[in-house]
């Protein structure tokens, strides 16, 4: 078993890997913006490097449920802890700063919430239709976590009829233990395969982040294993160390790569491969769901009480 944590980065941050600072008109006003409606981002709470591009351009990636995660994920830098209070307010407040942004397309995500019942899917659903009843035609992309394998929680989410449901698997199967602590990848897929079912116009997303000691082989094997769950849009991303208390960057991967896996997704037959250094999981997810096909939000269909059952918690 690799140990992650011995590992020390093998060489200086490489030039491909520089951002655009924050800052500028658009980056002010919608920090400004943001922290008058209280509300918190993942552009700001897990230190996106993308976030001068993102605001700039007037997109960001709304953060629901607080901003204290119960999982201690050892990539993220989001706070872990006790949970915040459920704010119900919240969806509305989301809703009106995607107003104000004048967004066509918005990004819902949350921290984990395995305090709850339902893992949050109550308040994704909420913050989808407080969306829709603000702005009728502006596409929602929700990131949620696995919900600990509940197709209850995903069908309260599902019957809000968001455009893209993207779920992270984040690393290979071998890594989990060390990278994604408190998940599984079974599960993942069950869930990514499950909102196919109930939902199949609906988009599916995922996506992962390299440089955590993954081999080639096992990239392409999670891949293929993303497909045959149903999913049509993946991403591929560099992961960067967050803090020295976080896992370390085992190797930084060259552009030429990233290429080599999109063509390969292609080949697959996902709809749209985003894959670059800097690329997060909602990095330009206004273009690539237009570059995946994507048709307005359609019906959800439960399915037979046996297939509905929940696949459980840890």
């Amino acid at each position: 078993m690799t140990v992650l944590i011995s590992i020390t980065p093998r060489e200086q941050r490489p030039p491909w890997l520089r951002a655009p600072a924050p800052v500028g008109e658009n980056y002010r006003e919608l920090k400004s913006l943001i922290e008058n409606l209280k509300l918190h981002t993942v552009c700001e709470s897990a230190a996106c490097p993308n976030v001068g591009e993102c605001w700039n351009r007037r997109t960001a990636t709304f953060m629901i449920l607080g901003n204290v995660c119960t999982r201690r994920c050892g990539f993220c830098a989001v706070q872990k802890g006790s949970p915040l209070e459920v704010d119900y307010d919240e969806p509305r407040r989301v809703a009106e700063a995607i107003a104000a942004m004048g967004l066509r397309f918005a990004v819902i995500t949350s921290v984990n919430r395995d305090d709850r019942k339902d893992g949050g899917a109550e308040l994704f659903a909420m913050t989808i239709r407080a969306i829709r009843d603000r702005l009728p035609g502006c596409g929602v992309e929700v990131l949620v976590p696995d919900f600990q394998g509940s197709h209850e929680a995903m069908d309260i989410v599902m019957a809000a009829a968001p455009d893209v449901l993207n779920h992270n698997t984040e690393t290979v199967p071998r890594l989990y233990r060390q990278v994604r602590l408190g998940a599984r990848y079974e599960r993942s897929l069950d869930m990514l395969a499950y909102a196919k079912r109930v939902a199949p116009p609906t988009r599916v997303k995922s996506g992962l982040m390299l440089g955590l000691g993954e081999t080639a082989d096992e990239v392409l094997s999670v891949m293929r294993d993303l497909r045959d769950a149903g999913v049509d849009i993946l991403t591929l991303g560099q992961y960067l160390r967050p803090s020295p208390k976080h896992l370390p960057i085992v190797r930084y991967v060259p552009p030429s790569e990233f290429d080599d896996l999109r063509r390969a997704g292609g080949d697959m037959g996902f709809k749209h491969v985003e894959s670059g250094p800097l690329v997060r999981s909602s990095y330009h997810a206004d273009q690539n769901h237009r570059g995946a096909g994507l048709q307005p939000a359609a019906g959800f269909s439960r399915p037979s009480p046996i297939a509905d059952e929940p696949t459980g918690a840890d």
